[in-house]
This record gives C-alpha cells, structure tokens and sequence, in this order.
C-alpha cells in the first residue's frame, strides 16, 4: 500500500496526523491556540522566550490542561545582542528621539531609563527539561550539547531553525531530529547564527531543497505558506512539514487583539519590510509610516531586547487604537509565521 501524503518521518516523530506546525507567534502566542492545532492533528506551539522560568511551568501547565496531544514550547537561544549589557541613558534616549512625536500622538507617558536585566536561555530551557515536554523546538542559535543530549534521553524531540543551507548542516552536527528551513518571505524575525540576517535571506523555494540536499533529518518549510497550494509545492520540493504562523494568527484563539486580527485582512497588508527598528532584531512587518522611519539612515536603534522593550512603550497604547495598529507577518494573500509581539502603528 502507497504511504498517504501526511504519513512520513516527521509525523511519525512528532506524533501527530497531519505534516502542519503552528508558528510559535512569540508574544501573541496562547495556549489555546497551541492545544487546538495540536486537537485538530498538527502540532501546536508556544513562543516563551519572553517569559520568565515560572510563568512557563504555568503555561505548560495550563497547555496540558487543554490537550493529550503533542506540542511545542520554543525558545531563543541567542538572548540578546551585543551591547545590551554595556547600552546606557544616553543611547535610550537618541532611540527614543524617533518614537516622541508617536507616543505624544497616542497620549502615551514618556518612558525612562532601566538598567538591562538579562534573563537566561538555560533556566528557561530546565524548565522544559523538567517538564518533558512533547517537543523542544528553538531558534538564532543551538542549544549546549547537554541540552541536547538531555532531551535525547527523556525522548523530547529537538526542532532547530535555519536560514541558510550552513545553518541547516550545523543543527544536524548538532544532533536536532529536524530543521525548520525559513525562507525570506517568512514574518517575524530571522533567526540566522552564522551570519548576519541581512546576509541570510534566501527564499523559501529554493533554500528548502538546499538544506534538504545537505541533511538526513525531516526538514520543514516556513515562509510565505498560507494555503493548500503552499503546502503541496513545500512537499514537492521534499520538506515532510511545514510551518506556518500568521494564517492561524487570525484565528479567534490566538493572542492577538480583534483590531490586530482585523490588520492582518487589510487592504495594506500586503505591503512587507524588513527592519530592525522594531527590536534590535531584523524582521518582517507591515510597512508603514512608523517602519519607513526607523529604516531611515542614521536612526539609532538599540541592540536586541533594549529596542523591542523600548517600542512596546508604543505598541501597548497604539493596540486600543484602531486606524493607527498593523502587525507583522510574511508575503503573499496569506501572511503566515509571526514570531514576535511588536504592533506597527501609524
């Protein structure tokens, strides 16, 4: 008997029926988002790198509350960039120059100066050692072998993420189980760590068959798939998965506001760019007036996570705004992988 289409590797890894991974979606992630994916067959995911130790014990909690079924907890292991720790008032205040007119516009407080409080990839990733979760999946980096050897031992399956065909051959040295290839098209941020994002910008048809070519483990395919047809062309190509995040996004059960939710089927939001102005991070957004900004030259913008902390001073008061709000996610008619809470206004 023939296999059927969503019967390879991958699943039978994963667990689960069908070759689709929700997006972990970052901050806009929820766990009833991630249970339905994985109730309906797929396998939902949670992006906690901006949580606290604690609070993800409560999410996995509260996931399995909702679910028998497999899931993904996600995590960064790059956790910030250079100069975060070294950044001082005087450098939050040149990037805070650009947003002024904005927050003043919004009726938002000016913000204040804050020491950088580091937080830590290896006591948010015991957490999900002592948890076992299903899946493991990470990004903008790989975790320490006794990480990975860890999971290997209590069977939780390690999803790595890579930009570049090289990116995809150290995560199998590594020992992932399999490799999310995430073309230019994808939204949120670009998770490359061997060089920079900017120099890592191939597009998903044609860096699929390029990492797949260098790997034996499943690799699966994110950016700019949105529907049937995006899916049938990621498996042509040889990917026994894909990965999409924005088109659940709109979906009731995801973290994002009605009025977010509502940008994303806008007429504009098909209008796309890179920038790093939103977090210290290049990723993709809507372009708009508040992104063409920041993008000009010369603008300061504060390494990663200084920048994203400084610009939800925006994003939380322009979300109760609604002809000034726009979100961030891939090309085409349906925007899909969305890894990062940083609203778009103006």
């Amino acid at each position: 008997m023939l296999p059927r289409w969503n019967e390879n590797r991958l699943t039978a890894k994963l667990g689960i029926d069908y070759p689709v991974i929700q997006g972990p979606l970052g901050g806009l992630s929820s766990q009833k988002l991630t249970a339905a994916v994985s109730n309906f067959g797929g396998l939902g995911s949670f992006g906690a790198h901006g949580l606290a130790p604690e609070a993800i014990k409560e999410v996995i909690g509260q996931i399995r509350s909702l679910t028998s079924k497999p899931f993904a907890m996600n995590l960064w292991v790059s956790m910030e960039d250079e100069g975060a720790r070294t950044s001082d008032e005087n450098a939050f205040n040149r990037s805070l120059a650009p947003l002024t007119t904005h927050l003043a516009a919004l009726g938002a407080p000016r913000p204040t100066f804050k020491p950088y409080s580091p937080a830590r990839f290896e006591d948010q990733a015991r957490v999900l050692l002592d948890a076992k979760v299903p899946v493991f999946s990470f990004i903008f980096g790989i975790p320490p072998r006794e990480i990975l050897e860890e999971c290997r031992a209590k069977s939780i399956v390690t999803i790595g993420t890579a930009t570049t065909p090289e990116e995809g051959a150290t995560l199998q040295e590594a020992g992932v189980d399999a490799i999310v290839a995430t073309g230019f098209e994808a939204g949120g941020h670009r998770g490359s760590f061997l060089r920079a994002a900017e120099d890592s910008l191939t597009g998903t048809l044609s860096l699929v068959p390029q990492i797949i070519d260098n790997v034996d483990v499943p690799v699966i395919a994110a950016g700019g798939i949105g529907d049937a047809r995006g899916v049938v062309a990621a498996l042509a190509l040889g990917a026994e998965g894909v990965q999409m995040g924005t088109v659940f996004l709109a979906c009731e059960e995801s973290g994002a506001s009605l009025l977010h939710r509502q940008a994303l089927r806008g007429k504009k939001a098909g209008h796309t760019a890179l920038t790093k102005g939103f977090t210290g991070r290049l990723a993709r957004g809507i372009h708009n007036r508040l992104l063409q900004e920041l993008n000009q030259e010369g603008t300061a913008i504060l390494p990663y996570p200084l920048q994203r902390s400084l610009v939800r001073n925006l994003a939380i008061p322009a979300e109760a705004s609604a002809d000034r709000i726009s979100c961030p996610y891939g090309l085409g008619k349906v925007p899909i992988f969305l890894v990062a809470r940083t609203y778009r206004v103006f």
